[in-house]
């Protein structure tokens, strides 16, 4: 019997080990980059975040408050923290708000706005106070008594002292003097600090005051008593006019002084006072994110009352105006607190939520091609098993030769065991599986019926040893 032809069985696929050990990689690289993408959300939603605000000048009333602010929201661990970087005063605030080098700034509403301020809080209101000391109880013999001061046209020729070293106190008083045709070139004016008030009265260098501040303001306060001395009270003036410097200039208010406001005996003053306002505002410069700056504002009127047995000038913080016309637009995110438009979690990530469940899908979609790329070898190897198994039912019916027939069978059993293994890897599906099946069966009917015949056809062994030998 001659040999029959050599079967070569084609490469075997990648071991069962090998792929179960590539897709644990893959499992495992996907939780860490889940894990900390999560972690990483997770720290960068609930780190805090640090504003720049400019404030000044030192031991100012604003950078006090300011400072408790700090301290208020580092100690309730607040979502937003406060880092103040001191200034001049107000005008350089604003400056540094405008040049992009702090986050927040304190600045005066009568002093040119930033174009880049949004306003956030207003601080506190300041009103005018204008007050005429007493005469002094001793005057020279012969030397003739001033004319009296009882309203601001009286102070033609006279010398104004402006407490405060700030220039925009000056033009504060020259819009005033301004109002009533009185000409600043013609009025002395000397600034004073609060100390030098009281010998200013005394050596007689200036005939009237004007001050700006909170209603209750100690520095405005200490001013007016240190001109009270001798036992004199001093005169207050009212700026009857307060509603139409209002009209001309929008960043200021019609107000009133309360009677005794200044305490004292006779009440300082002894009636309401009619004068002008004007308000400190904390503002944030506009590209701010609107998120931070609600949030800002929801923990400044949050801590506004813990603070304010320690700080009392807290009690005078107010919302913004959130009209369109108002003098410093409000900031958006301001304006969302104020108004209760505030965006929820849902409102403000609904967005982020949607292009994370796209990315997630992407991914998905990514990570089953690369599965299926890591598969393509055995797919490949299991499409040319087929063939080879196509292949073996034709030489099937053609062998004359059971050991070929046997070992062809054992071919298959091994593709069999093969497929189903790439099978449960998700190299193949359903319906490959299916045809592969048809396929299989077909091979081993035509290698059962081929043994048939070869076992009909074929002589005896038996058979053929009994003939006579030929001579």
């Amino acid at each position: 019997m001659t040999d029959g032809p050599e079967v070569i069985g084609p490469a075997g696929p990648p071991s069962p080990r090998s792929v179960r050990r590539k897709m644990t990689l893959i499992t495992l690289a996907g939780t860490l980059a889940i894990v900390a993408a999560v972690a990483g959300a997770y720290y960068f939603a609930m780190k805090p975040v640090p504003l720049r605000i400019a404030v000044g000048p030192p031991n100012s009333e604003d950078l006090k408050v300011v400072q408790a602010l700090v301290q208020a929201f580092s100690r309730d661990h607040r979502s937003v923290r406060l880092r103040p970087q001191i200034t001049d005063g107000a005008t350089t605030s604003a400056q540094a708000l405008a040049d992009g080098k702090v986050d927040l700034a304190v600045i005066r509403g009568d002093l040119p706005v930033p174009k880049n301020a949004r306003a956030v809080a207003v601080l506190r209101k300041n009103v005018v106070v204008m007050w005429v000391p007493p005469p002094t109880r001793t005057t020279a013999r012969g030397k003739k008594a001033a004319a009296k001061i009882t309203k601001i046209p009286d102070l033609a020729g006279k010398r104004i002292g402006v407490i405060g070293k700030t220039q925009a106190n000056v033009n504060l008083l020259n819009i005033i003097l301004r109002q009533y045709g009185v000409d600043p070139a013609k009025v002395a004016v000397t600034q004073f600090s609060v100390a030098d008030v009281g010998d200013a009265i005394k050596d007689q260098k200036v005939d009237a005051f004007i001050a700006a501040g909170p209603v209750n303001s100690k520095i405005t306060g200490d001013a007016i008593q240190s001109s009270a001395r001798d036992g004199g009270t001093p005169a207050f003036l009212a700026i009857d006019s307060a509603d139409a410097i209002a009209q001309n200039y929008p960043v200021y208010e019609s107000s009133e002084i309360p009677a005794g406001t200044f305490g004292g005996a006779p009440a300082r003053p002894d009636d309401d006072v009619k004068t002008i306002s004007f308000s400190h505002y904390i503002v944030a410069r506009q590209g701010l994110s609107d998120v931070t700056v609600a949030a800002l504002t929801r923990q400044l009127f949050a801590i506004r009352q813990q603070i304010i047995n320690d700080f009392p000038l807290a009690a005078k913080i107010e919302t913004p105006d959130t009209d369109k016309d108002a003098v410093i637009p409000v900031h958006p995110g301001a304006a969302a607190y104020v108004d209760g438009e505030e965006k929820t979690f849902l409102d403000r990530y609904s967005d982020y939520i949607w292009w994370s469940l796209m990315g997630l899908s992407a991914m998905g979609s990514i990570g089953a091609w690369f599965a299926s790329y890591l598969r393509k070898d055995e797919r490949n190897v299991n499409v040319s098993q087929r063939d080879r198994l196509l292949d073996m039912i034709a030489l099937a019916r053609k062998s004359d030769s059971l050991e070929e027939l046997d070992s062809m069978q054992a071919e298959a059993d091994g593709i069999l065991r093969d497929t189903l293994t790439c099978y449960e890897h998700g190299a193949i599906q359903e319906g490959t599986l299916t045809a592969f099946n048809i396929a299989l069966e077909q091979f081993h009917n035509a290698v059962a019926d081929r043994k048939a015949l070869i076992s009909m056809v074929a002589p005896e062994p038996a058979r053929q040893l009994s003939r006579p030998l030929a001579v």
